[in-house]
């Protein structure tokens, strides 16, 4: 069975990206995007040849730091900021997950009483 050559590249986290392309696409400088990587704020992927290639998701990840520091945040705090967004949307769909349980668990006793209700 073969697979599409292709599919990798839906994939999010496949790094496909040189360098100079992801600079480009984000609008800034490859010595910015080398500049998160030393300061262990992303972690491109590294080529045979040891070239650091990106996927999409670090692409995002970098335009949101470059979005911080543009608004005058320091590289440390941006990179809190963006954790600290990152919890909080974890912890808004654990607790969307948890009312859908709640939902879910509500209707299973609704009918289990009306089930109940319906015995001789």
């Amino acid at each position: 069975m073969s697979t599409d050559p292709l599919r990798s590249l839906d994939d999010p986290d496949h790094p496909v990206l040189t360098m100079s392309q992801a600079a480009e696409l984000l609008g800034v400088q490859a010595a910015f995007l080398r500049s998160l990587d030393s300061a262990g704020v992303l972690y491109p992927h590294r080529s045979a040849g040891g070239h650091r290639r990106y996927s999409r998701h670090q692409l995002e990840l970098a335009a949101r730091v470059r979005g911080l520091l543009d608004d005058g945040h320091l590289l440390g705090s941006a990179q809190v900021i963006v954790q600290l967004q990152d919890d909080l949307a974890a912890a808004q769909d654990d607790v969307q997950a948890a009312r859908e349980d709640v939902t879910t668990a509500r209707a299973e006793r609704d009918t289990a009483r009306q089930q109940l209700r319906g015995r001789p």
